[in-house]
């Protein structure tokens, strides 16, 4: 079984801030996708949901759809890399698959996926 320890995740605001500021973004009508190399936050993975997408519940179900495409799909992405995933307002109400299609679509994008 998979996991994702608490440890790999984001969780000050200041390291949220540093890869929003200094990533590269990727986009689609989904998800946004921040990528930040050497920058001491290697192999760790932030998950956001603003407050425009909506109320507390579903801001929670969209990133926990986030967190289960990236824990199912973590042995694929390779080392030293920090990722933020972002939702955007099209992501709410969505299933799991199309969720999983757009991640997975941004991190070949992204070029982190390889093993």
């Amino acid at each position: 079984m998979l996991m994702l320890p608490k440890s790999r995740i984001l969780r000050r605001r200041i390291d949220f801030q540093r890869v929003h500021r200094f990533g590269k973004s990727y986009s689609n009508r989904y998800l946004v996708l921040y990528v930040l190399t050497a920058s001491g936050l290697e192999d760790k993975v932030g998950f956001a949901a603003g407050k425009k997408l909506g109320n507390a519940v579903t801001r929670n179900r969209v990133k926990r759809l986030m967190r289960e495409c990236y824990r199912l799909n973590q042995d694929n992405i390779k080392k030293g890399y920090c990722i933020l995933l972002v939702g955007r307002k099209s992501a709410v109400g969505k299933k799991y698959d199309v969720i999983e299609r757009a991640f997975l679509d941004l991190g070949r994008k992204a070029k982190i996926f390889g093993r």
